[in-house]
């Protein structure tokens, strides 16, 4: 039988294995390339196989695991084309969200964009990592739900929430919470001054800043992880 086909689970223990998985890969407590028993994880999590099949299909739908003949489920490796691919686009889309955003911005939604900013992390921490780059999210996706394009906020969602685990690996050779807060900062007061095309300058500095750092942590010759 496919490890693909549909199989319904209680909607909450779905969710729940669903939500704790999709962390544990994010974090690369489940490693690239790791298999992940059904049985196994389902005494771990203290829930039933179905709910923890129901979540891996799901997880299957989002690219983080696989189906592989005679191992079951994999959790997918992260490529340097998945990285490309990934932020080549976020490089063509999130600049012409930031200058769709300049201007359309009132206090309250600047007040919580500078407050993200301030968000830092332990890079030897990947809690403390992937609550930043949850902080960096909601950064991103709030500039681009300025845009005033809902299907393009859409589309950027998604591509962040595709990026993080690759931040994740990148953050641990490098911290840039300093560097990332200034970044933010400045582009704050881009957006509140209307200045379009200086925010989608410096929206494409920081992408590319941030695809930079992944590739060289994970093309670094002690890099611990395999892509």
């Amino acid at each position: 039988m496919s490890h693909l086909r549909p199989v319904d689970g209680p909607p909450l223990l779905t969710d729940q294995a669903t939500g704790i998985l999709r962390r544990d890969i994010l974090t690369t407590r489940l490693a690239p390339g790791e298999t992940v028993s059904e049985g196994a994880t389902a005494q771990r999590l203290g829930l039933g196989k179905a709910p923890v099949r129901a979540a891996l299909a799901r997880l299957a739908e989002e690219g983080l695991v696989l189906s592989v003949p005679r191992r079951g489920w994999v959790v997918s490796m992260v490529t340097i084309r998945d990285i490309h691919e990934v932020f080549d686009l976020r490089l063509l889309l999130e600049p012409e969200a930031a200058r769709r955003a300049a201007g359309r911005a009132d206090g309250a939604v600047l007040a919580h964009l500078d407050a993200v900013c301030a968000a830092g992390y332990r890079p030897e921490d990947e809690e403390s990592a992937l609550a930043f780059l949850d902080a960096n999210r909601a950064f991103h996706v709030a500039i681009a739900d300025l845009s005033g394009n809902l299907r393009l906020a859409r589309v950027i969602g998604r591509l962040l929430d595709e990026s993080t685990r690759m931040l994740v690996l990148g953050l641990r050779r490098r911290d840039r919470t300093g560097e990332m807060a200034h970044e933010h900062a400045e582009l704050v007061k881009m957006l509140a001054d209307g200045r379009g095309a200086e925010a989608a300058a410096l929206m494409h500095e920081q992408v590319a800043a941030s695809r930079d750092m992944v590739l060289a942590a994970l093309t670094a010759p002690d890099a611990a992880i395999a892509v």
